[in-house]
């Protein structure tokens, strides 16, 4: 049986969100970001996905009367304490015909931030909606750290995943363990370079390095800003690629230059996309670098429509596209919620 972590290309039924809230650090940019959640939910719809929307009891009347009433969306009464559901949802592995969830430990990427109601978000809320029974493991880890492809080679950062608030000590062979008996990952690769300021996840690869379904990599470069901060981290990270994947295409992405209201740059990523069936939801941030990452992206995903999504706001709170989205891939949810994603804006009871 193959019990591989199922990657993001393969057929998904649904997208995992969590709604903004004036109890997140989205307070100073709330409406925006949540019109940036409308809109991604409209295009995760148009790629013939449904979404489950966690979000308080209190928003729930509020975020039916914003969605349009055909809006494939499951309202989920959840507590959490913030949106970046890539990280703390479970991730899905096994058969393309009976995927399980598998959870965890999530600990606000090395405790730099409370995250003991989102680390329980699995348990309480997800669960339920999954034919197979949730798995939990018992070390840290998070989402966004963990890309894999169709031979199941698992690729993640050394600046993410030994940064001792995480596991401790714990070593790249037992690492290697652990995601081979509980991710199924025939092969695993640790890139030591590459990193973007601002980042509070140490580095995770889904701002850096993905794979693509035809043997390629698409890489997070900065070869259009030469005198950048980041040029000299970012040019090590593509050679080291090049030589772990001699046989891969590499797709390099241009580097647009984000800073906040106080000077400070922001880790605007657009390595940070979502693949949701034949679409690929692109993170663009009103850079002029926008149009040249539509360009290589096409180039990485030739069979894919690629979408851009205006994610200028999302990056004022260090992360992107990826960082706030969970795939669900098709099977894994319950009949009775599958009829409910396809019946409109409903609640889960």
């Amino acid at each position: 049986m193959n019990l591989a972590l199922i990657p993001e290309w393969q057929s998904s039924e649904a997208v995992i969100l969590a709604w903004p809230h004036e109890a997140t650090d989205w307070a100073p940019w709330l409406e925006s970001a949540r019109q940036t959640y409308l809109s991604l939910i409209q295009h995760i719809n148009d790629s013939q996905a449904g979404v489950i929307l966690l979000c308080r009891e209190s928003d729930m009347a509020d975020i039916t009367q914003r969605l349009v009433a055909d809006a494939r969306v499951l309202l989920v009464g959840a507590d959490y304490n913030d949106t970046w559901a890539r990280d703390f949802t479970f991730l899905s592995c096994g058969e393309p015909n009976a995927p399980y969830p598998v959870e965890f430990i999530f600990n606000g990427w090395g405790n730099k931030f409370d995250a003991s109601l989102d680390n329980q978000i699995n348990q309480r809320y997800l669960a339920p909606l999954c034919q197979q029974p949730l798995r939990s493991v018992s070390i840290v880890a998070e989402g966004g750290a963990l890309e894999i492809d169709d031979s199941g080679h698992l690729l993640s950062t050394a600046s993410c995943l030994f940064n001792p608030e995480r596991n401790g000590t714990m070593s790249e062979e037992e690492y290697r363990a652990v995601f081979a008996e509980r991710l199924g990952c025939s092969d695993m690769t640790i890139l030591a370079n590459g990193h973007l300021e601002g980042d509070d996840t140490d580095g995770h690869i889904d701002t850096l390095v993905r794979f693509t379904p035809a043997g390629g990599l698409v890489i997070q470069a900065a070869e259009n800003r030469p005198q950048d901060s980041h040029y000299e981290g970012l040019s090590a990270l593509v050679s080291e690629c090049r030589q772990q994947f001699p046989e891969h295409t590499l797709h390099l992405l241009p580097l647009p230059a984000m800073y906040n209201g106080d000077g400070e740059r922001l880790p605007a990523s657009y390595a940070n996309y979502l693949v949701c069936n034949r679409s690929v939801l692109l993170p663009v941030y009103d850079q002029p670098e926008d149009a040249e990452a539509v360009q290589v992206m096409q180039s990485a995903f030739p069979e894919h429509q690629i979408v851009p999504v205006n994610c200028a706001t999302l990056v004022q709170q260090y992360g992107s596209l990826h960082c706030i989205t969970m795939q669900v891939p098709t099977n894994t949810l319950t009949t009775d919620v599958i009829q409910q994603l396809h019946s409109g804006v409903t609640r889960y009871v």
